[in-house]
């Protein structure tokens, strides 16, 4: 595996790609890999000649300095994680090489940008679509994998893709699940283990809220009620949000006919996590309540 750190060395290597006649994937990360990266980067292998990982902590898309002084990191670790899984190129830039002096321009999507994460984390999706701008702009790939378990975030670049024709399709990929059923996220390693034991309550009471849908109950605000109990119900749990909200524009719904999004962000402690889980629409007719 070749690690580069400049953006014009990226450049050289994808060029070098495309003259050989080589399809080119990309993997966009902060780093602090788990099984949930290595399946993105598995997936693109399957799908590209060349897979790039980018590995970046990106500065902007932190509304609080202390969250990214604490975020995780490891590139040696990582970088041997990549390579292990056949990864052909590692992008590690610094903070100077991605915003240089001088640099004054913020890409935001409107809109999806503002609810949920938007809300509690305000600017945090400007940086989001801003730093994945130019790593899709910078590699050029054919083809970009995302976790869905950052859903809205999943939305948000698919939409600025289509609206700056960016040539570059964005590929979904399952959340990839702890055995107990915790979503993995590099943020996991931060909870103490009571805290790790009680955030088991964010994949069940999402499981049960999936299983209330299918025994007919079908309205939006009785499920998000449901989803908000079942959570709350954990003392070590802070719930920020529980929602039901429609898959794409994630706006509330009033019923799950066509499909809806169960999404949820708790804090443990100082630790905040994110699930979700689409809820796919109702075979049969609803209960009356």
């Amino acid at each position: 595996m070749k690690t580069v750190s400049e953006i014009a060395a990226l450049r050289a290597e994808v060029a070098a790609a495309r003259k050989a006649g080589k399809t080119v994937g990309v993997v966009p990360t902060m780093g602090a890999f788990h099984e949930g990266h290595l399946e993105l980067m598995r997936r693109a292998k399957a799908e590209n000649d060349v897979v790039i990982v980018t590995l970046f902590v990106n500065p902007t898309q932190f509304n609080d300095a202390d969250d990214f002084d604490k975020y995780p990191r490891d590139v040696d670790g990582d970088a041997r994680m990549a390579e292990g899984v056949g990864v052909g190129l590692l992008f590690t830039p610094s903070p100077t090489e991605m915003y240089a002096t001088g640099f004054d321009t913020v890409v935001v999507v409107r809109g999806l940008s503002e609810r949920l994460e938007g809300k509690s984390r305000p600017g945090h999706f400007n940086g989001v679509s801003t730093v994945v701008t130019k790593l899709l702009n910078i590699a050029q790939a054919d083809r970009a994998y995302f976790g869905e378990k950052d859903w809205q975030q999943l939305q948000i670049i698919k939409r600025l893709v289509a609206d700056l024709d960016i040539p570059t399709e964005i590929v979904p990929c399952p959340i990839v699940r702890e055995a107990d059923g915790l979503a993995m996220s590099s943020r996991n390693v931060r909870l103490t283990p009571e805290q790790r034991k009680a955030a088991k309550v964010l994949s069940s009471a999402l499981a049960d809220t999936q299983l209330i849908a299918d025994t007919g109950t079908h309205n939006a605000y009785e499920l998000a009620a449901w989803l908000h109990q079942m959570i709350a119900v954990e003392t070590l749990a802070k719930v920020d949000y529980a929602v039901i909200v429609d898959p794409s524009t994630l706006l509330e719904i009033e019923s799950i006919g066509n499909g809806a999004l169960a999404a949820v962000a708790v804090t443990f402690g100082n630790v905040r996590l994110i699930d979700n889980h689409y809820i796919p629409p109702p075979m049969g007719p609803a209960n009356r309540r």
